[in-house]
């Protein structure tokens, strides 16, 4: 890109749209939408991109138009993490680091903020980061085609840890690198070269320089939101506003699933509306009976807030996606979307939950279950938006468990996720809340299944019945995951399973399985 020694600015690069064509037809694509500018930081200078069409990619942009091929395309929709990048922005005073997957992420979603591609890492002389001087020194790397996303994965880690003074153990290695695959080492070597690290000598940031320019790229951007392409408000006033103005435009959050529709289906969109930026929906407010969760709250930060009230559920929000799709999506992302396979919605609902749709005319606030009419359809106004969920405290007596169901244990899409929370008191059910997703249109509630528990004595013949109630409340379909006959048989074992539980049964689930330290 032709910089200078000393030049602060890289000179912009204009890119010119790439329309998509389909079946020899142009897609619809208003080319005359005007496009701003894409300012972030990489490399300690700042990058200017323009002309980026809405609908771009940043590993299209990294690849394509910068030329930064060490980024690599495996999957296309968030899976194998070959494609991981670090993102950094200023969160209260510190800098915050969070390896996502540059594939599903669309290039305006970087503007404002830090970036750093697997190019970034070596000193100028040549010298390896630890991240890549661990993977040198353990053999973590054999075919090399993965071996880029491990090691953004990995830096990530290390600013996020290493660099905090927190060790990483065999188990949190295994968990942060749960969105990268690789086919060829078996991954001792890798989790090796994630606790060397931190036995080599320290690299760090310069965060004081970092924040200072993110302030100031800030400033220099403010005011320039609106009438745009993609249009990214900092105010719920405006993102209402901007709703109300363009009730077409498609909304994103984390892109987690938006981002598949580019990939995969090679949708393009005239305009689009980012809630990442909104201030007011970037928090997570806690009441003296429930918890609220802002809309553009990451997934990472939502599950952390949820454990905080039920610590029972960490192993379900690791298992959640890989973490470069919970540090990009966001629980109001995963909710609005209705997937029937979501695996938030099934917890949300056994946990009583309820979401804040917001207009300028007003808001209401319905029970999470009530939001959805069909398959990928809701009940969300044109010019509406999801901005809260709020999710009830814990109850005295309070049972409560959530079961995942996938071919992979980590990294994968549920066949089956079934949750259940009931209010126990002398061996009695007060009350019982039971969601599951993967058997019906939508993500349901099993109200039937729920009947059959409540106000009943909590024993074998009350779970036996309520296990009957539960296979035949629905009719699962058959899919590439699983059939119907074994999603209906999977339902009533969960819920024989959650009994066995409670009555203090152990080790039958992979849950109880733990990483040791010490390699084999």
């Amino acid at each position: 890109m032709g910089q200078k020694d000393g030049e602060k600015w890289t000179a912009a690069v204009d890119l010119q749209p790439t329309i998509p064509k389909s079946d020899g037809l142009l897609l619809n694509m208003d080319i005359q939408s005007p496009l701003k500018t894409i300012h972030f930081i990489r490399g300690g200078e700042v990058v200017a991109l323009a002309n980026v069409p809405p609908s771009r990619t940043l590993l299209e942009v990294l690849r394509e138009d910068l030329g930064l091929t060490g980024t690599k395309e495996g999957c296309g929709e968030g899976d194998c993490g070959a494609c991981t990048v670090v993102v950094g922005e200023a969160e209260g005073g510190r800098m915050s680091y969070r390896a996502v997957n540059s594939c599903i992420k669309l290039a305006h979603s970087v503007d404002g903020q830090a970036l750093w591609t697997v190019e970034d890492l070596a000193a100028a002389d040549g010298t390896l980061h630890p991240a890549q001087e661990a993977m040198v020194q353990c053999h973590g790397s054999q075919c090399g085609f993965c071996t880029p996303g491990f090691v953004m994965s990995l830096f990530g880690m290390y600013q996020n840890h290493v660099c905090q003074g927190r060790a990483i153990t065999r188990e949190l290695a295994q968990q942060d690198l749960s969105g990268n695959l690789c086919r060829c080492t078996g991954y001792r070597p890798i989790l090796d070269a994630a606790q060397q690290m931190a036995a080599l000598p320290t690299v760090a940031v310069d965060e004081a320089d970092m924040l200072s320019k993110l302030e100031l790229l800030t400033k220099n951007r403010q005011g320039l939101e609106a009438d745009l392409a993609y249009n990214a408000p900092r105010t719920l006033a405006g993102l209402l506003a901007a709703r109300a103005a363009q009730p077409d435009a498609q909304i994103v959050a984390g892109c987690t699933d938006v981002g598949l529709w580019v990939t995969k289906m090679h949708m393009q969109f005239n305009h689009v509306l980012d809630v990442t930026r909104v201030e007011e929906l970037r928090r997570v407010e806690h009441y003296a009976h429930h918890v609220a969760i802002g809309a553009a709250v990451t997934l990472a930060d939502a599950f952390a807030a949820l454990v905080a009230d039920r610590p029972q559920l960490q192993a379900f929000a690791q298992r959640f996606a890989g973490l470069p799709v919970r540090n990009a999506g966001t629980l109001g992302g995963n909710v609005a979307n209705g997937s029937p396979i979501g695996d938030s919605m099934p917890l949300l609902i056994a946990l009583g939950a309820s979401i804040v749709l917001m207009s300028e005319r007003g808001h209401r606030e319905l029970p999470l279950e009530s939001l959805y009419t069909g398959y990928r359809k809701n009940l969300v106004a044109k010019d509406e938006v999801l901005a809260w969920i709020k999710v009830p405290k814990p109850v005295p007596g309070e049972m409560l468990k959530v079961y995942k169901i996938s071919k992979r244990y980590d990294d994968d899409i549920s066949a089956v996720c079934l949750a259940i929370k009931l209010q126990v008191e002398d061996g009695k059910v007060l009350s019982a809340s039971v969601g599951a997703g993967g058997v019906a249109a939508t993500p349901v509630r099993a109200s039937h299944t729920e009947a059959a528990l409540t106000g009943r004595p909590w024993s074998q013949d009350t779970v036996r019945q309520a296990i009957s109630a539960l296979r035949a409340e629905f009719s699962p379909i058959s899919d590439m995951r699983a059939s119907g006959a074994y999603r209906s048989e999977v339902l009533g074992n969960l819920l024989q399973r959650f009994w066995l539980e409670s009555q203090g049964l152990q080790q039958i689930n992979l849950e109880s399985f733990v990483l040791l330290e010490e390699a084999s």
